[in-house]
C-alpha cells in the first residue's frame, strides 16, 4: 500500500565515502555482522581502533570488526545496520539506523526487498517534521572491550512490531 512501514532518522556516508543511490536489494541478512574494513586490533588487555589493513607495530596482534548489528546488505560493502545516529553525515557510506529501530527493520525486511536511495523522498515532507531525530550519539562511547566481545551482540534489542 501507500503507508510507510517504517519512517525513521538515519546516518548516511560522509562526502568522501558517500552512501549509494539508486535502485538495488536486499542481497543478505546477517544479524551480528562484523566489519571487516574498520574495527580493531587487540593484543592483551591492548585494544587499538584502526581500519583492517593497518594493524599496530609490533606482533599478536588480532583484527575483531566493529559490530554492525542487523546487517541488511544491498550491494557489495554497503546496508543499513544498528549504529549511532548523528544529523550530519557520518558513516563510510552504510545507513546506521538507531538501536530502536533497527531490529524492527531488520524483522521487516526480506531478501529481494526493494531499496531506493536517493537525495530526499517524498515520505521526507511528510513525516519529517512530526520524527524527533534522536540524540544518544553525544553519549560516551561503549568501551573498547564491549565493542569486540561477543557480549556486545548479546545487548541487543529485540523487534517490536505494531500494526498502528
Amino acid at each position: 500500500g501507500a503507508k510507510p512501514l517504517l519512517v525513521t532518522a538515519c546516518s548516511i556516508g560522509l562526502p568522501n565515502k558517500p552512501t549509494p543511490k539508486g535502485r538495488f536489494v536486499v542481497t543478505e541478512k546477517i544479524a551480528h555482522k562484523r566489519s571487516g574494513s574498520y574495527g580493531f586490533f587487540a593484543r592483551g588487555n591492548e585494544i587499538v581502533a584502526a581500519p583492517a589493513v593497518k594493524p599496530p607495530a609490533g606482533s599478536g596482534w588480532r583484527y575483531v570488526g566493529f559490530p554492525m548489528p542487523y546487517w541488511v546488505g544491498f550491494a557489495p560493502g554497503y546496508g543499513f545496520h544498528e549504529g549511532d545516529v548523528w544529523p550530519v553525515p557520518r558513516t563510510h557510506g552504510c545507513i546506521r539506523l538507531h538501536h530502536n529501530v533497527a531490529p524492527n527493520f531488520y524483522a521487516l525486511t526480506r531478501i529481494g526487498t526493494p531499496v531506493i536511495i536517493a537525495e530526499t523522498q517524498p515520505e521526507d515532507l511528510l513525516y519529517a517534521a512530526k520524527h524527533v531525530r534522536p540524540r544518544d550519539y553525544l553519549l560516551p562511547d561503549p568501551p573498547k572491550a564491549l565493542l569486540i566481545s561477543p557480549e556486545w551482540f548479546k545487548t541487543l534489542k529485540s523487534p517490536h512490531l505494531s500494526s498502528e
